[in-house]
């Protein structure tokens, strides 16, 4: 597939995507949700790890576009355009890394939350403005920041349009790290070498425990696990630690 909003480069074990709109600031438009869209699409036909990010050149996403956001009815935001994209990230089977460089705000702080971990440059700021251009935030942010940050500090940000900088994020756990902007890439790679040292099969149902919803469990637990315990894979590594153990 061409792109004409974001620059994907694949590999055997992940997907990297940088978003490309450098002159709107990374602004998430329709034509950018559809392209996500379908690297979504590959991504569940042949699990892999996600990588996204702005790059380097100081924002990963200024927001949703809003020129396109003025024009948009009540049907759109039934529709809920970015939202649908954002649970399927949040869904894919495999985790992802958002590496923030710069601004995230709006709907670009919303895609960040709806990665797995987030990693970002000393320069990473995060904020909802939502309410000043006379809408709320409506893909996601109003109950992913509580569950990520608690609801005293999702409140600052939501309704007192308070923002987080690079340590702020990391003093509340937004964030897994915090690196050089210069070193942002190969810190988020790292972050994924260390992730996938993991079984990938043990990574996806963890991953689906964590998601699921709280009637769920410890049923799906008990089940998964059963799952893991038969699967070839975890003998293998046993054995292997047990081996290394004993020398």
């Amino acid at each position: 597939m061409t792109y004409r909003t974001l620059d994907v480069t694949e590999a055997s074990d992940r997907v990297v995507v940088r978003l490309d709109r450098p002159a709107e600031r990374n602004a998430i438009s329709r034509e950018m949700v559809d392209e996500l869209h379908a690297v979504c699409g590959r991504l569940e036909k042949e699990p892999r790890a996600l990588l996204l990010t702005g790059g380097d050149q100081g924002v990963f996403a200024g927001g949703a576009d809003i020129a396109e956001l003025r024009e948009r009815g009540r049907l759109d935001a039934l529709d809920g355009i970015n939202l649908r994209l954002f649970e399927r990230i949040r869904a894919l089977p495999m985790p992802t890394v958002a590496a923030i460089d710069g601004y995230a705000l709006g709907g670009g702080a919303e895609l960040a939350y709806a990665c797995d971990l987030r990693i970002a440059s000393d320069r990473a700021v995060f904020g909802q403005p939502e309410p000043q251009l006379g809408i709320l935030p409506g893909a996601g942010a109003t109950w992913r920041l509580v569950r990520l940050l608690g609801e005293s500090v999702a409140k600052q940000i939501l309704l007192a349009g308070r923002r987080l900088d690079a340590e702020e994020a990391l003093r509340c756990g937004l964030v897994i790290d915090v690196v050089p902007a210069d070193g942002l890439l190969a810190a988020a790679d790292a972050l994924l070498d260390r992730v996938l040292r993991s079984s990938a099969l043990a990574l996806r149902l963890t991953k689906m425990a964590v998601d699921a919803p709280e009637g769920a469990h410890p049923s799906f637990e008990l089940a998964a696990q059963a799952v893991l315990f038969e699967d070839e894979e975890k003998r293998e590594r046993m054995t292997a630690f047990l081996e290394r153990r004993a020398k």
